[in-house]
């Protein structure tokens, strides 16, 4: 089964929407460490190589597949113009997240973009609450509680606007409502978001090539290499998380999202060598404090 498809049992299809949310936040924890490889390289030409390369890739699964008919609801149903308008908005609500990001791990700000995605699930709980009458069981709303009370914390004790946690926050939590309705499947609604975007990618990137300021032409093998992996790397995750958005709650998948940052913070600190300690520890423990707890309790709700 692909991510795309869909569970045929409602217990089975919520827990293969847990394992699926999962696996694409433990790919995008380590992924500072991936743009490590690429730091060569200006953030918004990876941002434009991302584009590029994860719709070659996205096409040639579909053409594997042969999954053509997407296109027909896409771009010549009656529905075309609210199809089109919506996966236009969550394309850009996915580049604005992924250039933020890039930049923050490209000047040494890795911690400082975590915080966002920390952030990130109490902004997806109150979203889900408010456009999908969603509730929320006691323990999950403690748990909410206390990681309110960790980020509140942090954005104290930083002692100004957190911007960058905020706009990649907003950006991914808004993206994940507009997906958790989207008209089209994992697989089909990403390739359309990728196509909407890459025709400008290409134009940026034949214009930067043209004019020598682009690193893709000018490095080594590895920088291509490395540039190329950036259409898996950015699609395998994205997939895995648009099938998992459509198969659980938001306040599910708000409180899987933890698992992300908290690699992310790992990396930073471990391997990327930022600085973290003193009073961060302690927002940060509330945080963690509120996943056990929301995680203990999906997991009595499971049973």
């Amino acid at each position: 089964m692909t991510p795309g498809d869909h569970a045929g049992q409602p217990g089975a299809e919520a827990r293969t929407g847990v394992l699926y949310g999962l696996a694409a936040y433990t790919l995008w924890g380590v992924f500072p460490l991936y743009l490590r490889l690429v730091r060569d390289v200006a953030p918004v030409e990876f941002l434009l190589h991302r584009m590029v390369w994860s719709v070659l890739l996205l096409f040639a699964v579909l053409a594997t597949r042969r999954q053509w008919g997407w296109l027909r609801a896409a771009f010549l149903s009656p529905r075309a113009p609210r199809i089109l308008a919506s996966f236009a908005a969550s394309a850009g609500f996915l580049s604005m997240n992924w250039f933020v990001f890039v930049w923050a791990a490209h000047v040494g700000r890795v911690v400082d973009a975590s915080l966002g995605y920390f952030i990130n699930p109490l902004l997806s709980v109150a979203l889900g609450a408010i456009f999908l009458r969603e509730r929320l069981r006691r323990p999950q709303a403690v748990a909410v509680a206390l990681a309110s009370v960790g980020v509140v914390w942090l954005i104290v004790q930083v002692g100004q606007v957190p911007w960058i946690g905020l706009a990649l926050a907003a950006s991914f939590g808004i993206y994940g409502l507009l997906r958790k309705t989207a008209p089209l499947g994992a697989l089909e609604g990403l390739a359309l978001e990728t196509l909407l975007l890459s025709p400008f990618a290409m134009v940026a990137l034949a214009w930067m090539a043209a004019h020598g300021h682009s690193r893709f032409v000018t490095g080594g093998a590895s920088t291509r290499l490395f540039v190329v992996l950036a259409g898996p790397i950015t699609t395998i995750p994205l997939l895995l998380f648009a099938a998992s958005a459509r198969r659980v709650p938001l306040r599910v998948l708000g409180l899987l999202q933890y698992v992300g940052p908290t690699l992310q913070l790992l990396a930073a600190v471990v391997v990327l060598g930022e600085p973290f300690g003193g009073t961060k520890v302690v927002g940060y423990g509330f945080i963690w404090l509120g996943f056990a707890l929301a995680s203990v309790d999906g997991v009595r709700a499971t049973r």
